[in-house]
């Protein structure tokens, strides 16, 4: 490639959490450039997890990126999809890893989407009580938030994520150009996360999601602006409280409705993917905040609309194949990580920006509430 066709330089995005600091590299051929910082690692072997889907796609390409790093490459695959998150994957991994002799120096590199990213990073987390991690993550919600923060983990019959480690990368290169081969509703399914951070405290890129989210979707300077400003503010939210013990739980904004919805339809990413699940959250956290007075009804139905305008689901009948009753909505929250004695945590919201950490939300109001969505349906 010449000089005057070449992709302009990665935008670099640092995570300042001390001896554990690492760079998010981002943009097209973010890759490419990244061939200087993964040998400066100083690794002599890299275990490249991925899933056999996005195997095909690039593994040899990043093969040959790792190699010409100067590592010794061992490959290991598991099959796609959220099933992967589980214990014997994990076992099977982990002994891959072994058989191929990556050592505490050596780096397990995911590349791949959540589940790979959270399988892998898990994996590095126990293996040898800890192997270095890179993040090279190759969908729209994995590059924006997954991949960047230090949650690795696998599900469970009780719910989703529930067993796991924080075990932070030591590089993360977010190649937006690895998601021109993404399908259209995985695009639009990580969208959903970029939207999450307007919600939580920036109205302002809320807004411009709306004049732009199309232009995401479509790719080119938008989508990479968004991942950046994406990485960004999960990046400050990290370094001030890395291990979710305050503000870090703003993230998880229209998760506990969105993992609950996971865990009714078991997992199966034909009837409804995680970030579908996060839409449909995200609007439920803002009815749910509204039907108590804390914002105006407006501005949840702003939110519906802005998702519902670039064809995500927003409401519990948009679950294919049906969400299951608002009990066992409920019990499946109660599972949620951010229970406390019992008590349930939601992440609501006073406005588009105001989003604040509700402590002790009665199960008697949230029931009530989920009666009435189901009978509302999805319309704003």
């Amino acid at each position: 490639m010449s000089a005057a066709t070449a992709s302009p330089a990665p935008e670099v995005v640092h995570v300042g959490l001390g001896e554990r600091a690492y760079d998010i590299l981002i943009g097209r051929d973010a890759l490419r450039a990244g061939e200087a910082r993964l040998a400066a690692l100083g690794a002599r072997a890299a275990a490249l997890v991925t899933d056999t889907h996005v195997a095909a796609l690039h593994g040899v390409a990043v093969t040959r990126r790792l190699e010409a790093a100067g590592l010794r490459v061992v490959p290991c695959s598991v099959p796609p999809g959220e099933g992967s998150k589980s214990f014997s994957e994990l076992a099977r991994v982990t002994d891959r890893l072994l058989e191929g002799r990556i050592e505490r120096g050596d780096l397990v590199v995911a590349l791949g989407g959540g589940v790979v990213g959270d399988l892998a990073g898990f994996a590095a987390a126990i293996l040898r009580r800890g192997v270095r991690l890179v993040q090279i993550p190759t969908s729209l919600l994995a590059q924006v938030d997954s991949s960047v923060g230090g949650k690795t983990g696998i599900n469970t019959a009780a719910g989703k994520n529930l067993v796991g480690a924080f075990h932070q990368p030591s590089l993360v290169i977010a190649d937006t150009s690895l998601l021109d081969t993404l399908p259209a509703r995985e695009l639009r399914a990580g969208y959903a996360e970029i939207v999450k951070y307007g919600l939580i405290d920036d109205p302002g890129f809320f807004g411009w999601c709306e004049a732009n989210g199309r232009a995401v979707l479509a790719g080119g300077p938008e989508r990479d602006h968004a991942v950046a400003v994406s990485c960004r503010a999960k990046a400050a939210v990290v370094v001030e409280d890395e291990r979710e013990e305050g503000r870090r739980a703003l993230l998880n904004l229209g998760h506990t409705f969105g993992h609950a919805l996971e865990r009714i339809v078991r997992y199966d990413g034909a009837r409804l993917v995680h970030g579908e699940a996060v839409a449909i959250g995200l609007v439920l956290a803002f009815r749910f905040s509204a039907a108590r007075g804390l914002c105006d009804a407006a501005e949840a139905d702003r939110v519906a609309r802005h998702l519902a305008s670039l064809g995500l689901p927003t409401g519990l009948s948009d679950v294919p194949g049906g969400f299951g009753s608002p009990e066992a909505l409920l019990d499946a929250m109660a599972q949620d990580k951010k229970v406390k004695a019992g008590r349930l945590t939601f992440i609501l919201a006073r406005g588009i920006g105001r989003s604040f950490v509700a402590e002790g939300v009665p199960g008697a109001d949230v029931l009530a509430f989920l009666a009435a969505e189901a009978a509302r349906g999805s319309a704003p």
